[in-house]
């Protein structure tokens, strides 16, 4: 039978609203003085933009007229409602107008322009494609996405799904769209509440019937490896379910060895309803602060539906949701937090998520605190990695959420579940060891291991390295692991279409360090502007024949060690920098761009951050690892202290 917990918690029973920049009903949005709502808009959005603030002036009296229009024409527009500039459920992203008239929801997409662009088309329908997806009230009812060029004359179209309307016609659209026949028509106030997010049903069980019969190639290769801790996991969450407690679980592992995986198995495997708060919508999810990661998992979980976000989000959103809306309680019981060794300290949290240093707390501070908000049980659950602090304020590691459940309000009410190597780090806390959640240990993880351990030889220097590389690198490669270097680019590619000619599943891309300023020079475009231009959904998993011509295996794209972290590639192309190279026989970054603090947040330790970039791009590769080291003279010690740890030059 199922106890309660000792510690009866406060619920929250005030409803938060959304963040929107204004919403009234179209007579009221009508008659509004234009400074009115520009200044209400202002006041919610302090950080806007000039060109945004001057898109408003120009906007909101086109918008009033035609709203005002609709009322004269349209029996019950008097009850319909406008909201400018809402932020969608669980997104950083917010539409123009909503517009709530009748049983319909109309979203507008305003565009400055004579005609619009694929882009335009694209932003509106996805818009109306997530609010279909992941509000509550509008998984039933119709969702229209209207896109709104201000200086195009002519008629309306549709393409792909999206209405393209002429200005000076909007009012007759509106009018047309909300005569739907329904004895169900929206709520403004529900509409607008701030615990709307829910996925839909069916978008949740295909996005976990997806995930097990895809199996996402980055990740699944480790999964037997996995089953331990995702069991160990499980029963942890069953137990925190039936006690009515809140557990904090550790899971660790090398680059390579399932975290990942791990986190995503918990996220899409429970039954439904088992970890809910009310038996509705997903009762997990999976929280990445690694952008590119999130963007390649919902790449392949695409097909599910809903742009493949039901089960995987970014965490800035996910803290901006919750930390705005104090008296929001998340719907998720399990909420996985990747890499959270690199969770960000306070003053990052305020750098990026624009919050005062006075009102912000760091991140495992935020996620403690909203565990908090549930009236009986919740699991966080923290995937450890450890030397890929490669972020400005990344580098406090497990101190953070020790100290995020000391400041809890009840830090009794918490259990510590993790590798009991973690024991002494949350000292004064209730611990449980746990020998699962450590990947390393697993029988595949021993080459992983190695491999991890080979590479902290590398990056230590050849000061400190230590005299067994490269008999260790002889260990990795008769496990089948290849070590190549050259100076010649050409030839490294060319062994890499060679070798995987007949593959064409397989994947191996070109990587290189953010903070060198000479490879461009020598065709390897890491600059910034180049690797903006990554998506890495489709450089991830598009085959070489793709039309669009964005797979990896093309060579001609690079990702930096910001691209690449958590994620895999069956063969790596590295590109060696200036900005990590030796001299005098040890590592020096004297030739690196130089880190710019912004915000709050200062560099404790550039030399470890630099390390910790090649690091990570140095077990990016399943099979191998191919290494091009520029031919300069600033790189001849470099080239011979790799040649020295055991990398065999290519022939």
């Amino acid at each position: 039978m199922r106890t309660q917990p000792q510690i009866p918690r406060p619920v929250a029973t005030v409803t938060s609203a959304a963040r929107r920049g204004w919403d009234s009903t179209f007579p009221e949005f009508g008659a509004a003085p234009r400074s009115r709502v520009l200044a209400q808009l202002r006041r919610a959005y302090p950080d806007s933009s000039t060109q945004e603030i001057e898109s408003w002036r120009r906007n909101v009296p086109e918008l009033q007229r035609e709203v005002s229009e609709v009322v004269s024409i349209t029996t019950d527009a008097a009850d319909f409602t406008a909201v400018m500039e809402y932020e969608l459920p669980m997104e950083s992203r917010r539409a123009d107008v909503i517009l709530l008239v009748g049983a319909a929801v109309v979203v507008l997409e305003l565009k400055g322009k004579l005609s619009p662009s694929d882009a335009d088309i694209d932003q509106a329908h996805a818009y109306a494609r997530d609010l279909s997806c992941y509000h509550r009230d509008c998984h039933s009812r119709p969702v229209h996405a209207v896109l709104v060029p201000t200086r195009m004359p002519g008629r309306i179209r549709t393409e792909r799904g999206v209405t393209i309307c002429p200005p000076e016609l909007l009012d007759g659209l509106i009018d047309d769209l909300s005569n739907v026949a329904t004895p169900n028509p929206l709520v403004a106030d529900r509409f607008l509440e701030s615990d709307a997010y829910r996925p839909m049903p069916s978008l949740v069980r295909a996005a976990r019937e997806l995930f097990r019969h895809k199996q996402p190639p980055q990740l699944w290769r480790a999964a037997a490896d996995t089953d331990a801790a995702v069991e160990r996991v499980q029963r942890i969450v069953r137990e925190a379910y039936q006690t009515g407690t809140r557990r904090l679980v550790l899971v660790r592992g090398a680059p390579g060895s399932g975290k990942t995986l791990v986190g995503l198995r918990l996220a899409h495997s429970p039954r439904p309803g088992e970890y809910a708060a009310d038996g509705a919508g997903p009762p997990a999810i999976f929280l990445s602060g690694n952008r590119p990661l999130v963007e390649v998992l919902q790449y392949v979980l695409k097909p599910g539906g809903g742009g493949g976000k039901t089960f995987v989000r970014p965490i800035r959103d996910y803290v901006r949701r919750y930390s705005r809306n104090s008296g929001a309680v998340p719907g998720e019981r399990l909420v996985v937090f990747d890499e959270a060794q690199r969770a960000h300290d306070r003053n990052r949290v305020a750098d990026v998520h624009k919050i005062s240093p006075q009102a912000s707390k760091s991140e495992p501070e935020h996620f403690v605190e909203f565990a908090d908000r549930q009236p009986d049980w919740a699991v966080v659950v923290g995937l450890i990695g450890h030397g890929q602090e490669i972020h400005l304020g990344e580098e406090s590691g497990l101190a953070l959420w020790a100290r995020a459940l000391r400041r809890s309000p009840d830090p009794g009410a918490w259990r510590v579940h993790g590798p009991m190597a973690m024991a002494g780090d949350f000292e004064g806390l209730a611990f449980e060891g746990h020998p699962e959640l450590s990947l390393n240990e697993s029988i595949r993880s021993h080459f992983v291991a190695r491999l991890h351990e080979y590479v902290a030889g590398i990056v230590a220097g050849p000061d400190r390295a230590g005299p067994d590389m490269r008999a260790l690198a002889e260990i990795i490669e008769r496990k089948g692991h290849d070590l190549h270097i050259t100076r010649d680019l050409e030839k490294a590619k060319n062994y890499l279409r060679e070798r995987y000619s007949e593959y064409p599943e397989a994947r191996y891309g070109l990587v290189a360090s953010s903070r060198d300023k000479e490879l461009v020079g020598f065709g390897v475009p890491n600059d910034w502007q180049s690797t903006q231009q990554v998506h890495y959904g489709p450089w991830y998993n598009d085959p070489e024949d793709d039309p669009a011509g964005r797979s990896c295996r093309h060579l001609d794209r690079a990702v930096t060690e910001f691209g690449a972290q958590g994620l895999e590639l069956d063969a790596v192309l590295l590109a060696w920098g200036t900005d990590f190279r030796v001299v005098d026989g040890a590592w020096s970054i004297d030739r690196a761009r130089k880190y710019r603090p912004r915000g709050h947040s200062k560099v404790r330790d550039p030399a470890v951050l630099r390390a910790n970039a090649y690091r990570v791009l140095l077990t990016r590769g399943r099979d191998a690892h191919v290494v091009f080291v520029p031919p300069i003279a600033e790189l001849d010690e470099t080239m011979d202290y790799l040649l020295d740890c055991g990398f065999r030059r290519l022939r």
